[in-house]
């Protein structure tokens, strides 16, 4: 079975699941004067198949959008009732599982294992980052990853980093970040089952992505191993937010989601030279903002 079908039945059994982990989540607060009394806030609750039915109301220039966090509730994410049923659902997941086995995984499994296996992944990814930055008109950029995957498959079989010391910083990549570099609109904001924040124009990314990793092919006929290779992935990733996640008060799924979105924003802006123009603190040094001559 493809990795796309693995998607598809992961979204279906999400949403099937969803509607049984996740039946009422919080979507608004209506204040009701009493003129006996003070003022009473009623929260109002969301079923999982009223958010559904709420999909009907969803206009073309709703799909349109090009969501970032600036903009109104309404404009960027108008499909927050199904979305926060979903996001309850992968919460739901992570505290009961992923969260704990991420806690063990740092306990047991020693840093100076973690991050040669980090980087090592990361490094299997760069040729498709090059594809990526070929595609966005890049190859000086590309030819710099390129080296950079050169340099450490030879020398380190991608375990260490040695390139960045010769000047070959990494920049990551996704089809998703370069639909949106040629203006594609993101689309609304959604929240997908088990993978997390994305819009539509990255969910499609995502899929195309799913076929540009290496690892999918080098891995082919052996499918446990691909997907026990997936799942370490991801509790590996899972382990690298354990310290910042207390930092989340109030509405996580907001703070969650407006993150998502000016980070995307970012990564697209800086790739024009415009990243100025966003507020935002980029995961990587300055060394990996793009020079003119890098476009």
């Amino acid at each position: 079975m493809h990795y796309s079908n693995f998607i598809l039945l992961g979204l279906l059994s999400a949403g099937a699941c969803s509607s049984v982990l996740a039946q009422e989540v919080p979507n608004k607060s209506v204040t009701q004067t009493n003129t006996l009394g003070p003022t009473i806030v009623v929260e109002q609750k969301v079923s999982t198949i009223q958010a559904i039915k709420d999909l009907k109301h969803l206009t073309k220039n709703d799909l349109k959008v090009n969501a970032n966090a600036a903009q109104p509730d309404a404009v960027k994410d108008p499909l927050q009732p199904l979305n926060r049923q979903i996001f309850a659902l992968n919460d739901a997941l992570d505290r009961n599982l992923l969260k704990p086995v991420a806690i063990q995984y740092v306990a047991k499994v020693p840093e100076t294992v973690r991050s040669p296996y980090r980087q090592f992944r990361k490094n299997l990814g760069e040729p498709w980052n090059a594809v990526n930055q070929l595609v966005q008109g890049r190859p000086t950029r590309a030819a710099k990853t390129l080296g950079r995957f050169t340099v450490n498959t030879l020398t380190t079989l991608g375990f260490a980093d040695p390139a960045r010391r010769l000047g070959l910083t990494t920049e990551e990549e996704s089809f998703g970040v370069t639909l949106g570099y040629y203006g594609v609109p993101s689309g609304p904001y959604v929240m997908l089952p088990f993978f997390g924040p994305s819009t539509f124009r990255d969910g499609f990314g995502l899929a195309a992505d799913s076929f540009g990793r290496p690892q999918k092919y080098l891995l082919d006929d052996q499918r446990g191993l691909y997907w026990s290779t997936n799942l370490v992935q991801a509790v590996d990733a899972r382990s690298q937010i354990l310290d910042i996640e207390e930092s989340l008060k109030g509405d996580k799924y907001s703070m969650i989601r407006d993150f998502y979105l000016q980070r995307k924003a970012f990564q697209i802006t800086e790739k024009h030279g415009d990243s100025a123009d966003v507020s935002f603190v980029s995961d990587e040094d300055d060394s990996n903002t793009p020079s003119a001559d890098e476009k």
